[in-house]
């Protein structure tokens, strides 16, 4: 069986395009090395993210919004649950998302950030971070156009003002003996473009493979671990893979540890209409593929069953 791909994307993207893509088909998820990302930002980032969390909880839940369906500032421990799980998820988590100047298209869409008062720094960190995580993800997007056979530039557009959201987030500590082993984060599959994950060092991300059995995905140090999500497989009529994963608390010692990661997970536009790529439908099947939708109503769709709309 090959492994998921581990690509280093500083290298020509015309070499590693097919070698990502193979691994986006069979795996759904690829690593990416050499991604642009500062060690130094996400030090900083990491720090504040870990700063913001040990906050008192009322301080902490002055930050959750009503009725924004968790899209910017806090969601409480215990809010989201996965598609068909019975419980809520063990995590908390803070939502960054893009801010739109008044009167564009699209800012009906997005709501304006909050930034929580007591961690110092906190909103000029996020915000650079969250554009650095958009540079990647788009060379990223480069690479899967080139192996689609796609204009090299493909999807520039289609995520172009996207409301992509950075969530940083962490797993409180488990106690007892049922800590090793528990599910922190149940199978799920990402509903977005794609998702670009920071802190996957630590064990316990898992994805189930075509097989039908949980395979851990282990990066190196500050890798970012690349998943496809639901609207890329829509798109691609099933041919790149958004697979189902979970997040399984580690034996031993790190069993008893909080978990701390930051996901972003990159949007098409609201307004991009997600219809079938030509070159994904079968000649011999025409009729055998998604209908058209927004990723707006696409999103919308999704965030009501996973308890967030």
């Amino acid at each position: 069986m090959s492994d998921i791909a581990s690509v280093s994307i500083a290298r020509p993207l015309e070499d590693v395009a097919d070698e990502l893509g193979r691994s986006f088909e069979e795996f759904g998820f690829a690593i990416i090395r050499d991604h642009g990302i500062p060690q130094v930002l996400i030090d900083r980032a990491e720090a504040l993210s870990r700063e913001f969390f040990a906050l008192p909880d009322d301080a902490k839940r002055r930050y959750k919004l009503e009725g924004g369906g968790g899209a910017r500032g806090y969601t409480p421990f215990g809010t989201e649950k996965a598609k068909d799980a019975k419980v809520h998820d063990l995590k908390e988590f803070w939502h960054v998302g893009r801010e739109l100047p008044e009167g564009h298209a699209l800012a009906e869409f997005m709501a304006p950030n909050v930034w929580p008062d007591e961690v110092e720094g906190f909103g000029e960190t996020f915000t650079e971070l969250y554009a650095a995580f958009e540079t990647a993800g788009l060379r990223v997007l480069e690479a899967i156009a080139i192996h689609l056979g796609l204009p090299r530039d493909f999807f520039a557009a289609t995520v172009e003002d996207g409301n992509s959201v950075m969530r940083l987030l962490r797993y409180p500590p488990l106690e007892g003996e049922e800590a090793e082993g528990a599910i922190r984060a149940a199978a799920h599959g990402d509903i977005n473009t794609i998702t670009l994950l920071l802190g996957a060092e630590e064990a316990g991300l898992e994805l189930l493979t075509t097989d039908g059995e949980w395979k851990a995905v282990a990066p190196p140090e500050g890798a970012l671990v690349i998943n496809i999500g639901d609207m890329l497989e829509r798109l691609t009529n099933g041919r790149l893979r958004s697979t189902k994963h979970r997040v399984v608390n580690p034996k031993g010692e790190a069993a008893y540890r909080a978990r701390y990661s930051m996901p972003f997970f990159l949007h098409f536009r609201p307004d991009y209409v997600i219809e079938t790529l030509p070159s994904c439908i079968d000649p011999a099947h025409p009729e055998d593929h998604p209908a058209p939708i927004s990723s707006h109503d696409f999103l919308l769709q999704r965030l009501r069953e996973i308890n967030l709309a």
